[in-house]
């Protein structure tokens, strides 16, 4: 019935889309339900004894939940409140803003785990977001199956909507179940993405300053602090 009314409005919902319009009161349950089911086949098919297995009792519920409610919720949930303030007058902050944000994610491709950290540099432009607005954003567009680099781009595209900030710039590393846990199985593995905007692409020392910020965080969360 969501995937019909999607259609209906020509709505996309691929893995990296929000649907959470579309989700009436309830129906999020109903989900969980129906995933529930579809799980106990899979495990079914994998040839897992849910029935006598007490590690594997209750798991395709667990894993309905998990998918509805914690690392792709940020399909299903709307996008956080975020409120800009104005920066103008003789106040007014003309210099850059870097901020840290962890994000966990999930490969679209495989469904594993992706984890990591943004840091999204920014040049205000007449307004700025409260700082973990910055934080939220970037989680909420996390929280679902993606690739890197279009999550690196969504982020971007998010925080220029908000504030109308034209110099700004996303940097991503992050770790890949994928490649860590599959495949090569290579694993120490990291994967770097990088939007750069405005003055961050055109001006080298603003590039500089940025990346400069990035190895200061670095070191601060790497101290423990």
């Amino acid at each position: 019935e969501i995937m019909a009314r999607m259609k209906a409005d020509n709505h996309r919902y691929w893995a990296n889309d929000n649907v959470a319009e579309y989700l009436a009161k309830g129906e999020k349950e109903k989900l969980i339900d129906e995933a529930e089911a579809a799980f106990e086949l899979v495990l079914d098919a994998l040839l897992i004894d849910r029935e006598n297995d007490p590690n594997s009792s209750g798991t395709a519920r667990r894993l309905a939940k998990m998918y509805l409610n914690e690392i792709p919720e940020g399909r299903y949930t709307k996008k956080p409140n975020v409120t800009a303030f104005p920066n103008e007058g003789t106040d007014a902050y003309d210099g850059m803003i870097t901020i840290r944000a962890e994000i966990k994610s999930v490969c679209s491709h495989h469904h594993q785990p992706v984890a990591g950290v943004a840091y999204i540099g920014i040049i205000p432009n007449g307004k700025v977001l409260g700082l973990s607005k910055y934080i939220r954003l970037a989680k909420w567009h996390a929280r679902r199956g993606t690739l890197q680099e279009e999550l690196t781009n969504r982020i971007a595209n998010s925080i220029s909507e908000e504030t109308g900030a034209k110099d700004l710039a996303v940097y991503i590393q992050a770790t890949h179940g994928c490649v860590t846990c599959r495949g090569v199985g290579q694993e120490n593995s990291l994967t770097q993405t990088t939007v750069l905007r405005g003055l961050f692409k055109t001006d080298p020392e603003v590039k500089k300053e940025f990346m400069d910020n990035i190895k200061t965080q670095q070191m601060y969360a790497g101290s423990g602090n």
